[in-house]
């Protein structure tokens, strides 16, 4: 019974700002003064709903975490910025050390800075993630510019010499431009580092760092983190589409 009320309701509703509309054009302004107000604070419910709609109703469903792994990973993940909704959309102007979300920090050494970082919803059909990350860079005067992602506690836990971690990406540039990936492992004093080139002659991009030829303490692991370097980035905009960690043993030989 209710259902039908609200339909009924709603239906008396839509019959009556259709014909608001139609005499717009003929309503006494004291009239069309009250219209609009009254529609102007049902359009923001209504635009806020639609918003929300939108990006919870779209493929890939926020929260997903699937992705294709390795035969015999022990550990996987895909961060926050990728995998659902931040409080904080975007950042314009941003300065160094700019956080979005709890796991990705910006890093420059700009004097004036024209950086804009913004999450995105991606509705692709070949989209497995539900967010990407948009970084748009106009003028640039710094020499380094790098995004930063602290991977979780369950990253270092088990992990040895014996594990590859892989990373797996979509990364779409307005121009071409270098990307490095660089590993870092603080294990006790030290900090071991691992640098990759991502070849981005290739729409999805995968990477490996090898443990086995790092010096790496296994037992005084206490963090590990991703350095993802952007070379000559003036006037481009760059847009990370998914990013995911797995980590699998070695094939033995």
């Amino acid at each position: 019974m209710g259902r039908v009320l609200d339909q009924l309701f709603h239906l008396r509703s839509l019959r009556r700002w259709r014909r608001a509309a139609r005499t717009a054009a003929t309503t006494s302004l004291s009239t069309l003064r009250t219209q609009r107000n009254q529609a102007r604070g049902l359009r923001a419910h209504l635009d806020r709903l639609i918003h929300e709609a939108d990006g919870r109703l779209a493929l890939p469903l926020i929260g997903s975490s699937y992705f294709p792994k390795p035969h015999g990973t022990d550990w996987s993940w895909r961060p926050e910025v990728w995998r659902g909704p931040l409080p904080v959309l975007g950042i314009s102007s941003a300065p160094s050390r700019s956080k979005l979300g709890e796991e990705v920090t910006l890093f420059h050494d700009c004097d004036f800075s024209e950086l804009t970082l913004r999450q995105l919803r991606n509705t692709r059909e070949a989209d497995l993630a539900p967010f990407g990350l948009r970084m748009d860079v106009f003028k640039f005067d710094g020499s380094f510019l790098s995004l930063v992602i602290d991977l979780p506690p369950e990253a270092a836990q088990g992990m040895t010499r014996a594990h590859l971690l892989r990373i797996d990406t979509i990364i779409e540039a307005e121009k071409p431009l270098e990307i490095f990936a660089r590993l870092n492992i603080k294990h006790g004093p030290n900090t071991e580092q691992v640098v990759r080139e991502l070849p981005l002659n290739e729409q999805d991009v995968m990477v490996e760092f090898d443990l086995a030829y790092s010096r790496l303490n296994e037992k005084r692991i206490e963090k590990v983190w991703l350095d993802l370097i952007f070379e000559a980035p003036d006037m481009n905009q760059v847009i990370i589409r998914d990013l995911t960690f797995c980590r699998h043993r070695r094939a033995a030989l």
